[in-house]
């Protein structure tokens, strides 16, 4: 016991390290965290772990889902849902049956739907990765969301596709059997993730002002989703990620500031430690893998020339998939761009007759308003050959494959040898193209989106709510909550403070990024008066004078100052 809680301590150390490092390097974590998972198993002395898969698919995989999709926000999902759509379903079963087929072709004694399961196992990437590059590296964001996507949705397709095939290994699966099990699957999936969902975020709203609380139930609603679905034989994994999707929909409505942060924080560290903790596992686990395959008396060079083989094909069902869907991407752009001018000209009629009476209009008008902004959002935001380039890259294989790979039934003929296989693809598809990923997107020179532009836009967004908080202050109907009105005085405080934020909103919008320029003057100023503050708080700790409940509430005033000033 002793043993495991020295292996996890140092495991964390290393994670974190690595995680620290890779920026510095230009290296994705999960990359070098593999690399050293390696070169750790080939210490001498090194313990031999082995995770069952069951705790990977049932512990770990829902917590890093649900992190994953509560910050994904569901107005870009929906709106590339089609594309996510298309790398999540068809590309993984075709690449499942693919590569299943060239398996089947070379170990023909293992059967095809052993194959298949194979396939399936190793067919569903994991943009861990890829998201971790292309953030780093100033991707477009609908470039970020589509790999976020495609890494949420494609794990449940692979899932569902290996269940069925290791069914038909006893021939007990038809075709229209296995898509109507699909189909239930993602439906009943779908269901269950919407009222765990609904549920937890009403109860945790009920909640108000305890924010370690609120986190305490979030750490458990990944396992609210998923075990009451995998029970009803559905996708667990759909599950989770409806319910994260509608618990980061409803966060900013349903759940205060502190909740927010404090789940936030927490969150991002549990799919720190899991999911970086998987890519080093994944590397220190091949050293048993390569036992286990020497053991049946199996050849190693044979299992890793067909993971390499299974690679290539991988690669190359994926640069065939990708390319015809940036063509229809492109398609979408143009027609969005001619559809954008027509509903301008009808919301210009509208608004020149002036607003209609009744919610019939004002649906109508928002409809329209919200199809205004898909358009113009397909038609600045399309997709050229370059980042279709990038996202036939982002293949790296990663949770999923390591879990579900050994979770293979073990009367499964050269089982060990198709556990090699899978080791070998997500590896090798780690190292070649997560190595290479950030040589790609410097070659080919891809922006995100125009910081300028982004700058005015939120500058601009932020003065509309600084308007609707002077139509607040200047509402002759403004009362407290015991119905009295507010002293003038407190009123005219808060205009002033009103205007004055409203003169630096101004200053983001016209003034240049010099660093000599007044408001970045202002900010390193504030920063040096923060610092000024801590260092007294520091020293008056030191002295013991002060209580540690006084002393507490003094630390939290400069925090939420620091968290204000460097939102």
């Amino acid at each position: 016991m002793q043993e495991l809680a020295l292996l996890a301590v140092v495991a964390v150390l290393i994670i974190v390290v690595v995680s620290y490092v890779a920026p510095r390097v230009g290296v994705a974590a999960p990359v070098l965290l593999v690399v050293v998972g390696m070169v750790c198993s080939q210490v001498p002395g090194a313990p031999h772990v082995v995770v069952e898969p069951e705790w990977i698919l049932v512990v770990v995989l829902p917590p890093i889902l649900y992190s994953a999709a509560v910050n994904v926000p569901v107005m870009d999902f929906r709106r590339n849902f089609r594309t996510i759509g298309a790398l999540s379903v068809l590309l993984v079963v075709g690449s499942a049956f693919g590569t299943g087929l060239l398996i089947w072709w070379l170990l023909p004694e293992i059967g095809f739907p052993a194959a298949v399961a194979l396939g399936a196992v190793i067919s569903p990437p994991d943009a861990v990765a890829a998201t971790s590059i292309g953030k780093r590296l100033g991707l477009p964001p609908r470039l970020v969301t589509i790999l976020e996507g495609e890494g949420l949705v494609n794990d449940a397709t692979a899932l569902v596709l290996l269940r069925t095939a290791v069914a038909a290994i006893a021939g007990t699966v038809s075709f229209w059997g296995a898509l109507g099990d699909f189909g239930r699957a993602v439906l009943i999936g779908v269901v269950v993730g919407a009222v765990v969902g609904v549920v937890s975020v009403w109860a945790r709203s009920r909640i108000q002002g305890q924010p370690v609380l609120t986190t305490a139930i979030s750490f458990v609603v990944p396992f609210l989703a998923f075990i009451p679905a995998e029970e009803l034989h559905a996708s667990g994994v759909i599950a989770v990620v409806t319910a994260g999707l509608i618990t980061g929909h409803q966060s900013a409505k349903r759940f205060t500031a502190h909740d927010r942060i404090s789940e936030r924080t927490n969150w991002r560290t549990i799919q720190l430690l899991l999911e970086n903790g998987v890519f080093l596992l994944m590397g220190f686990e091949i050293t048993a893998v390569v036992s286990d395959v020497r053991a049946s008396g199996e050849s190693v060079w044979a299992a890793f020339t067909l993971g390499l083989l299974a690679t290539a094909l991988l690669i190359v069902l994926r640069v065939v998939f990708v390319v015809p869907l940036i063509a229809l991407l492109r398609r979408q752009q143009r027609r969005a761009d001619r559809l954008t001018g027509r509903i301008e000209a009808v919301l210009d009629r509208i608004s020149e007759h002036g607003p209609q009476p009744g919610r019939r209009y004002e649906r109508a008008t928002r409809a329209l308003q919200r199809k205004h902004a898909d358009a113009t959002f397909f038609a600045s935001e399309g997709l050229g050959w370059r980042g279709g380039a990038v996202l036939a890259w982002s293949g790296m294989r990663g949770v999923v494959t390591l879990a579900a790979a050994q979770s293979l039934p073990t009367d499964v003929p050269h089982r060990a040898e198709l556990v090699l296989i899978a080791f070998t693809v997500a590896i090798v598809t780690l190292l070649l193209q997560g190595g290479t990923l950030p040589a790609l997107i410097r070659l080919l020179g891809i922006r995100g989106n125009d910081e300028e532009h982004e700058r005015r836009e939120y500058a601009r967004l932020a003065a509309e709510m600084m308007t609707a908080t002077q139509a607040v202050l200047e509402n002759t109907a403004l009362e407290r909550q015991n119905g009295t009105p507010f002293d003038e005085a407190v009123l005219e405080q808060a205009r002033a403070r009103g205007l004055a934020l409203a003169e630096i909103l101004d200053k983001m919008l016209t003034a240049d990024r010099d660093p000599d320029s007044p408001l970045h003057q202002q900010g390193e100023l504030q920063r040096l008066l923060l610092d000024a503050q801590q260092n007294a708080l520091l020293d008056a700790r030191a002295g013991g004078t002060y209580s540690s409940h006084t002393l507490e509430r003094a630390q939290n005033f400069i925090d939420g100052q620091a968290a204000r000033f460097t939102a």
